[in-house]
């Protein structure tokens, strides 16, 4: 039977155990102990009880509960006095010595089952063992129980078969050893001794190592080998004791089989000598132990883990009877009181080694714990083996009899020196906290005071510093737009001065060239001033969808003839390349830029390289001159070339304004600064990588567009100016009279009716008038209502008034997108005159606002 059938009754009465009425605690709060003790009386065969606890409630298995009858199940869980009163006398010394941590083994013990009956005695091999819980103390009983019921029967049948005749005790062995084949028995055997002959059951044979065939036929001394060589002397010492004294025969050894497994064995014999008084006979049987030896084997392995445990523990644990005499006491209390005896008077000598100013509180409060049968917790000073007195802390649990009386203490004794020393120093750092404080922040004030002092120093000083560089950053800005507006009005101003001479005097159809010059100064003008919104990020984009690599292939031949025949150009443009959505022209404006710098930087000749390349950028690249960066895809365009390249004095300025290393007239200083406002303002990142004689590489890197590509919107055709068509009305709304007069002579060269307003109620007297107006164009800067808020008014009045807004605000135009609504739009001053016919034509041609 293995253990898990073994223990199915007990089991189940172990699950339901905390419904009941039992003493013993919840299982949930069980010790370690007690689970292992439990699970190793439940998984052995051999009838087992376990008792537990201060009313040793008893725990057993199914072989057990076979034994004791109708006592199961109403003792499971109960305590064993009161199941087993009767057997109350003989029991409770043998628990006490027990308890007190020794073993007691009993052979043929009988207990009488039905008082009364002695058909109903049980006789039983008992041993009882100490089972020791976590702190090392007893806590229970082990009780192994072996049924000699059989056994007695087995031996008086021997006995009376031998007397009677050998036939007959043949027969009686016959069916001795069929009843021991059916339990868990190993075997019997019968040694005469006068023939020298030894006779054993095949099972014991086999157990012994000799060959069951071979059993009847083989001297003792050949089962003798079987036996585990450490225990071979033992055994023959205990034969030669029996055959010497007639005494029985009770011995536990080892069998060490072939596969080299080791088996404990009981056995069990009797010398019966014949009428001579000589040894005749030597009879005897054995049972297999090993899974009791197992079990003890554990619970020895259980307490030592329990008590290497105690000792790992910074406590000392201490145990003491009923009236304070301690039981034992561990070497650290020795070490530390330097008193290595066990006085029996151990409370008064605990008594003398407490501080005299601690005593009496300790002392009161042990004896109340002990009056009271409470637990005993107390702080007091201890005298240690070198005459000084540390702190500790001792607490103790009582174990209380039936009648409430305590019957044990269990203690621990801990040093908290250290921790009484901490309280103490924080106590004293507590009482100066307020003194200290006060000094720290007064301390810390000063500090303040000092470093405010400083930070206002510091802030002045940067202050100054970065008034400083403003000043010398604006002197640069300005009196560079200074010298080139300067050499541009002095074209304009010039010519228009010599076309008025030559007007006086008659001279007409010669100021042509001078209005040319005129003309391109002012060209000139306006394109420095796209550069500088370029660089502020200002310039108005006019985004759409580009193919970069049609882009640069369209400039192929503008920037082959840019470069001159001396540098050879080099295009590397990568397939399928992403599309952007920019400006086109001013992107192409970069690139030239970009082709001139280098060109300028190999006066001898050399290598220019033109590239385009995806990339999936994480990080900002290296090199790059802007702090904003969004992760993501992006289209590079690289200009690189093989020249002089800048020194590192050189790069730091190079996105400066006007700052140039060319000679005077041969460069604005603006290109680079462009090309840095058009990429922050496209959303994309520009790097600047150059060493001086070794070349230098510019890229641009605008973001990928992935929307949908729209149809391509029809491109205006600027040539000849569209005339209006007969009877469509402007209202021109500006407050600059020249700017008023040559917009008004436009619209009265292309045929269209103007109507004028100097300023927005002005306008608005028009507009709520019943003039017919197809279009307003207004400035957006107007003293009073802007141009803006008077296109919502007019808007209230005539819903579907198309608005062609004029500004020369940098700002207005870049943001152009979140400024017009629907049915508007908006030109960017200066603007030529061919831009503006095409503008007023396109909007009147535009369907009519829903």
């Amino acid at each position: 039977m293995d253990g898990s059938t073994a223990a199915g009754d007990a089991r189940a009465l172990l699950a339901r155990l905390d419904a009941g009425n039992s003493p013993l605690p919840p299982q949930a709060q069980w010790p370690q102990s007690l689970r292992t003790a439990t699970d190793i009386v439940l998984n052995t065969p051999m009838a087992t009880l376990l008792l537990w606890g201060p009313q040793l409630c008893q725990l057993y298995n199914d072989a057990f509960a076979a034994l004791i009858g109708q006592r199961h199940p109403v003792a499971f869980g109960q305590p064993v006095h009161q199941s087993w009163p009767e057997h109350r006398a003989f029991a409770e010394p043998v628990y006490q010595a027990v308890l007190a941590g020794e073993s007691r083994a009993f052979v043929e013990q009988p207990f009488a089952m039905a008082p009364g009956n002695p058909e109903a005695t049980l006789w039983v091999d008992i041993t009882y063992s100490p089972v020791h819980d976590e702190q090392g103390q007893v806590q229970g009983i082990l009780l192994s129980v072996i049924d000699t019921r059989q056994r007695r029967q087995t031996q008086a049948e021997l006995q009376r078969r031998s007397e009677a005749s050998i036939l007959a005790q043949r027969d009686s062995e016959e069916r001795l050893q069929l009843a021991l084949e059916a339990s868990s028995a190993i075997g019997t055997w019968d040694w005469d001794i006068e023939q020298d002959h030894f006779r054993a059951d095949g099972h014991f044979a086999q157990m012994h190592g000799v060959d069951p065939q071979q059993a009847g036929h083989v001297p003792i001394g050949i089962y003798l080998d079987g036996v585990h060589p450490d225990d071979r002397a033992k055994v023959t010492h205990g034969i030669g004791h029996c055959l010497r004294h007639s005494s029985e025969y009770n011995e536990e050894y080892r069998l060490l089989m072939a596969s080299g497994e080791q088996r404990w064995v009981f056995v069990r014999g009797r010398c019966y000598r014949n009428a001579k008084g000589w040894p005749q006979r030597f009879i005897g049987a054995s049972i297999d132990i090993t899974e009791r030896k197992e079990a003890e084997a554990a619970l020895r392995d259980s307490e030592a883990h329990f008590r290497m445990a105690i000792e790992l523990s910074p406590a000392m644990h201490w145990t003491a009877d009923g009236r304070g005499r301690a039981n034992e006491r561990p070497e650290r209390w020795k070490r530390l009181t330097g008193r290595h005896t066990m006085d029996k008077n151990w409370l008064g000598l605990w008594h003398d080694l407490v501080h005299p100013e601690d005593r009496q509180a300790a002392m009161d409060a042990w004896h109340y714990s002990v009056a009271n049968g409470t637990q005993y917790d107390a702080e007091y000073r201890l005298r240690t083996a070198d005459g000084s007195y540390r702190w500790m802390h001792a607490r103790a649990l009582p174990r209380l009899d039936d009648t409430g009386q305590v019957q044990q203490w269990y203690g621990m004794t801990e040093d908290v020196d250290n921790r009484r020393r901490i309280e103490l120093a924080l106590r004293d750092l507590n009482e100066t906290l307020e003194e200290r404080v006060a000094e720290r922040t007064r301390a810390l004030a000063e500090v303040n005071r000092r470093l405010q002092s400083e930070m206002h120093e510091r802030e002045r000083a940067e202050e100054a510093l970065r008034h400083a560089q403003k000043m010398e950053a604006l002197g640069q800005l300005t009196g560079g737009i200074a010298h080139d507006f300067n050499n541009m009005l002095t074209g304009i101003i010039g010519s228009l001065d010599l076309m008025q001479r030559y007007i006086t005097a008659g001279r007409s159809a010669e100021i042509g060239r001078f209005a040319e010059a005129a003309v391109t100064s002012a060209n000139r003008a306006a394109a420095l001033t796209h550069r500088l919104l370029a660089f502020s990020r200002r310039q108005s984009l006019d985004r759409q969808r580009l193919d970069p690599n049609q882009l640069v292939n369209s400039l192929e031949e503008l920037l082959s003839r840019t470069k001159g025949e001396h540098i050879e150009l080099s295009l590397s443009l990568t397939p399928d390349v992403w599309p952007v959505n920019t400006d086109a022209s001013q992107l192409e404006s970069a690139l030239l830029n970009l082709v001139i710098n280098a060109r300028d930087a190999m006066p001898g000749g050399g290598l220019l390289s033109i590239e385009t390349a995806n990339c999936s950028l994480a990080d900002s690249p290296a090199g790059s001159t802007l702090e904003q960066f969004q992760p993501g895809d992006y289209v590079m365009f690289s200009v690189s070339d093989n020249g002089a390249g800048m020194t590192a004095a050189v790069l730091a300025k190079a996105f400066e304004p006007f700052f140039t290393t060319k000679p005077i007239g041969q460069g604005t200083g603006l290109g680079l600064s462009m090309i840095y406002g058009f990429a922050q303002q496209s959303g994309g990142q520009v790097t600047l990588h150059s060493r001086a004689g070794a070349g230098t590489c510019v890229r641009l890197y605008l973001p990928r567009f992935t929307a949908v590509l729209a149809e391509p919107s029809q491109a205006p055709a600027f040539g000849e100016a569209p005339l209006a068509v007969a009877g469509e009305s402007v209202l021109v709304v500006e407050d600059d009279p020249q700017v008023r007069m040559l917009v008004l002579n436009v619209l009265d060269e292309l045929g269209y009716v103007a109507h004028p307003a100097a300023d927005a109620n002005s306008a608005l007297a028009l507009i709520e008038s019943p003039l017919r107006i197809d279009l307003l164009v207004t400035d957006v800067g107007l003293p009073g209502l802007n141009g803006r808020q008077l296109a919502e008014i007019a808007r209230q009045h005539r819903p579907q008034l198309k608005v062609l807004f004029m500004t020369g605000y940098a700002q207005m135009a870049a943001e152009r997108s979140g400024f017009l609504a629907e049915g508007m739009d908006m030109v960017a001053k200066p603007f030529s005159i061919d831009l503006l016919a095409n503008k007023i034509r396109d909007m009147i041609n535009q369907e009519t606002l829903p």
